[in-house]
C-alpha cells in the first residue's frame, strides 16, 4: 500500500508541471498573436501617415450651392473657400492657446496622443447616460480627424484615428501638433485656422485678440456651425464663452478676476462679408441641410441645392417688411417678421425674419449681440414662439363646428367672470371697451369680438383645441391644457409664425395638410437627384369645416363694424380670408391671410418682447401685410372661396335666435344638436353666464 503511494506521488508531479508548463505555452501564445495583431494593425494604418507639410497645407473642396427655386439665382454657397492664413506658432498669443488647450485637451503636454483618463471618464458618462454624450478627443485626435478622416462612427475609423494620433505624437513634436491644429480647425462660417477665424470674427490680427475674444474662438471649436456668432445660438455661445474662462482659470493660466473681467467684457462681431440673399431663408435652409448630411459631408460633395424660394417674391418682402417697419416706430415696434407659402404644396415662397439682416447693429440704441435687444437683425423671428393673440381664434372656432355649432349660434357679448367658484377671477376686455349683447359666431370671429371667443373656447374644448392647432402643425404648445386656460384663445400659448401660416394654409386647402418645405431638389456635382420634394397632402379637416372658416374670415360686410370696410385687412377685387392678433400686453402683433393660392403671416413687434403702443395689429402689421398680398395677388387668377353647404337645426340658438338665455341653458356642451339638458345648471359656467346676460340687461335699461 506504501509502495503504491510512493510510486503515485512519483508519477502525479511531472503531470502537474507539464499543465502548468502548457498553460504558459498557451498564453504566450495568445500574447505574442495579440501584439502581432496590434503590430499588423498599427502597421497597415500608420503606412500612409502623411508628411508634415501636409498639415499646413490647404485641402480643396467642391462646394454646396444653395439656389432659388429656378435655380438661376444663388443664394449662398456653403464651403464655397476655405478662408485660411497660416501663421507661425509664435505669432498666436499665449491665451488662444491656453483657452483652447484648457477647453479641449487640458492633458495636451503630458499625454502621448490618447488621454486615457480622460477616455475613461467619457465611458464612464456614456455608461451612465446609456448614450454616446461624452467625447475625449485630443487635439492629436482632433488633427487626424479633420484633417484625413470621415466623421462616421465605424470602429474601422476609430482605430486608424486612435493609431495615427498615437504615431503623430511619436513623430512629432507638441510645438508641431499644436501648430498644425491651429492652423487647421475649422471655427465655421469658412474660417479654418486660428488667423482666419479672428479675421472673420473679430476684424484683426489673431495676435490682436483679447482674452474674452480669445476664449470665444475656443468656443466655436465644438461646435462651429450651431455656436455661429450669426446663427440663433448666441446665448448659449456666450454661456460656453464663460464656461471657458472658468476652464482657464481652473487650469491656472489666468486669475479668477481676470476670468470675470473678461466675462463682462462686450464683444463686437465683424460683419458678414460672404455674399447672401434671403439671409434668414438659407440659414434655415442651412441648418436643415446640416443636420440631415454633416457639416464635412456637404463642404466636400458640391450639391446643388433648388430651394423653395420665389425670388421676387422674396425681394418684395424684403422691401415691405423694412419699410413697414421703419414705419412702425413712433409706435415702439421697432422689428417685423413675414412668412409666404404656397398652401397646395407647402412650399416657403418667401421668408424675411427681421426687418434688415445687413444692419450693422441693433436698433434703436444697439446691444450686445446675444442678449435682449429691440432689434436684432440676426434673429430669425419667423421661428421664434411669440404670442398670437386672437390670431389663435380660429382653432377654436373650427374645434366647435367639428362639435355641431354653426355660423349663427348665439353667444353673448356681456362683462363675465369666466372664473369658476374657488378659482382666481378671469374676466376679460374687449379690445374696444364695450360689450354688444347677443351676437353670432360668425359677428364673433370676424370682428375678433374677445368674450364670445372666449365662450368658444370653452365649448370647444380646450384639450380637444389645442390638439387640433397640433393636428394644423402647430409645435410649440406642449404644456398640460389646464396650464394655458381660457386665456389660450386670446393668444395665451406661444407658437411660431411660420406654424401659424402653415396651419392658416390647411383651411386654404379645404382640409389639406402638407409640412413647410423650404428644399425642393438636390442634385449631386454630377447633376444626379439625390432628394427631391415628393410630399403628399394629408386630409385632417373637413371641407365643409374650412369653408365655414373661409366664409366667415373672408366675410367683409361682418368684419367692417370693428375693423372698416376699407380697413387693411381688405383688398378690392380679391376675396380673402384674414386675421388679426394682439395679446393683451401688446408685446406682439400678427396679420394672417390667405386666398386659395397663398398665405401670408406677417409678424411685428420687439426681439425682446418689449410692448409696443397701443395700436392693435391691424394697425401695425396689417399695412405690411395688405401691401405684400396686393401686389402677389397680381400673379394668380382670382379665385373664390367655395361657399360651405347651408345648416339646418332644430334648435334656435344655433340658428341665430336668442331668448333670455345663455347658450348653456339650451344645448349641452359636447353634443349642442342632441338633446336638451335636463338641469343645465350643473355646467359649472352656467351660473356666471345667466349672470353676465342679468347684469347686462339691468345696466342696459339704466342708461
Amino acid at each position: 500500500m506504501a509502495q503504491r503511494k510512493y510510486y503515485r506521488k512519483i508519477y502525479q508531479k511531472p503531470k502537474a508541471k507539464t499543465k502548468v508548463f502548457s498553460a504558459f505555452k498557451f498564453l504566450g501564445l495568445m500574447v505574442f498573436l495579440l501584439l502581432a495583431g496590434v503590430s499588423f494593425l498599427f502597421v497597415y494604418y500608420a503606412r500612409d501617415l502623411p508628411r508634415p507639410e501636409k498639415f499646413a497645407e490647404r485641402q480643396f473642396a467642391q462646394s454646396t450651392k444653395i439656389y432659388d427655386r429656378s435655380g438661376q439665382v444663388l443664394l449662398y454657397e456653403m464651403y464655397g473657400e476655405e478662408k485660411r492664413t497660416v501663421v507661425p506658432l509664435e505669432i498666436i498669443p499665449e491665451r488662444l492657446k491656453q483657452a483652447i488647450i484648457a477647453v479641449e485637451d487640458a492633458n495636451f503636454y503630458n499625454h502621448f496622443g490618447l488621454d486615457i483618463r480622460a477616455m475613461f471618464r467619457a465611458l464612464m458618462a456614456d455608461l451612465k447616460l446609456w448614450s454616446p454624450a461624452q467625447g475625449a478627443s485630443t487635439i492629436p485626435q482632433q488633427l487626424i480627424r479633420s484633417s484625413f478622416l470621415t466623421r462616421e462612427k465605424t470602429i474601422k475609423r476609430k482605430i486608424r484615428e486612435i493609431i495615427l494620433s498615437l504615431e503623430l505624437s511619436r513623430r512629432y513634436s507638441k510645438k508641431e501638433i499644436l501648430e498644425w491644429y491651429l492652423n487647421q480647425v475649422p471655427f465655421g462660417s469658412n474660417a479654418y485656422g486660428a488667423e482666419a477665424a479672428a479675421q472673420t470674427f473679430f476684424s484683426k490680427p489673431v495676435q490682436d485678440i483679447s482674452l474674452a475674444e480669445a476664449a470665444l474662438l475656443a468656443s466655436l471649436i465644438q461646435k462651429p456651425s450651431y455656436l455661429s456668432p450669426y446663427g440663433q445660438h448666441q446665448a448659449e455661445l456666450f454661456a460656453r464663452k464663460d464656461y471657458v474662462l472658468d476652464r482657464m482659470a481652473g487650469e491656472h493660466y489666468i486669475s479668477k478676476e481676470q476670468a470675470e473681467e473678461a466675462k463682462a467684457e462686450e464683444l463686437k462681431f465683424a460683419k458678414i462679408l460672404q455674399p447672401i440673399k434671403a439671409p434668414h431663408f438659407v440659414m434655415y435652409v442651412r441648418g436643415l441641410l446640416i443636420n440631415k448630411y454633416g457639416e464635412d459631408f456637404l463642404k466636400e460633395k458640391g450639391f446643388r441645392v433648388f430651394t423653395s424660394l420665389d425670388w421676387e417674391l422674396q425681394e418684395l418682402a424684403e422691401e415691405v417688411i423694412r419699410e413697414g417697419a421703419e414705419a412702425n416706430e413712433d409706435d415702439n415696434a421697432f422689428n417685423a417678421a413675414l412668412v409666404a407659402i404656397d398652401p397646395k404644396k407647402g412650399e416657403i415662397l418667401a421668408m424675411v425674419g427681421s426687418k434688415n439682416w445687413f444692419s450693422e447693429e441693433s436698433e434703436p440704441s444697439g446691444c450686445t449681440p446675444g442678449l435682449n435687444c429691440l432689434f436684432d437683425p440676426k434673429i430669425n423671428v419667423a421661428l421664434q414662439p411669440r404670442q398670437p393673440g386672437s390670431a389663435f381664434k380660429p382653432f377654436a372656432y373650427t374645434r366647435a363646428f367639428q362639435k355641431g355649432y354653426t355660423p349663427d349660434t348665439i353667444l353673448w357679448d356681456v362683462k363675465t367672470n369666466f372664473g369658476v367658484e374657488g378659482a382666481e377671477p378671469y374676466t376679460p376686455e374687449n379690445y374696444d371697451g364695450k360689450f354688444r349683447g347677443p351676437l353670432t359666431i360668425r359677428q364673433a370671429l370676424a370682428q375678433s369680438i374677445n368674450v364670445p371667443s372666449v365662450k368658444v373656447l370653452y365649448l370647444a374644448g380646450i384639450a380637444e383645441t389645442i390638439n387640433l392647432a397640433r393636428t394644423l402643425g402647430i409645435t410649440t404648445l406642449e404644456q398640460a391644457p389646464s396650464s394655458y386656460g381660457l386665456s389660450l384663445v386670446l393668444g395665451g400659448g406661444s407658437v411660431k409664425l411660420i406654424d401659424m401660416v402653415s396651419a392658416y394654409g390647411v383651411f386654404a386647402f379645404e382640409g389639406l395638410s402638407i409640412s413647410p418645405t423650404a428644399i425642393v431638389k438636390i442634385e449631386d456635382s454630377q447633376g444626379n437627384i439625390i432628394e427631391e420634394n415628393k410630399k403628399t397632402p394629408r386630409r385632417v379637416l373637413n371641407v365643409q369645416h374650412c369653408r365655414l372658416i373661409n366664409d366667415l374670415l373672408s366675410d367683409n360686410e361682418a368684419r367692417a363694424p370693428m375693423f372698416g370696410y376699407y380697413s387693411a385687412l381688405f383688398i378690392d377685387g380679391y376675396q380673402i380670408a384674414v386675421k388679426t392678433g394682439t395679446p393683451e400686453n401688446c408685446k406682439d402683433a400678427w396679420t394672417i391671410g390667405y386666398s386659395p393660392s397663398i398665405v401670408t403671416g406677417v409678424w411685428v413687434g420687439n426681439n425682446d418682447a418689449t410692448p409696443m403702443g397701443g395700436k392693435a395689429a391691424f394697425l401695425l402689421a396689417g399695412p405690411i401685410w395688405n401691401r405684400f398680398m396686393r401686389k402677389v395677388l397680381l400673379r394668380y387668377p382670382k379665385e373664390n372661396f367655395e361657399k360651405p353647404e347651408p345648416i339646418l337645426t332644430d334648435k334656435p340658438v344655433l340658428n341665430g335666435k336668442y331668448a333670455g338665455h345663455s347658450i348653456l341653458h339650451f344645448i349641452r356642451k359636447d353634443d349642442p344638436q342632441g338633446p336638451v339638458p335636463s338641469n343645465p345648471k350643473l355646467d359649472s359656467q352656467y351660473k356666471a353666464w345667466e349672470q353676465a346676460i342679468l347684469d347686462w340687461a339691468l345696466n342696459l335699461r339704466k342708461e
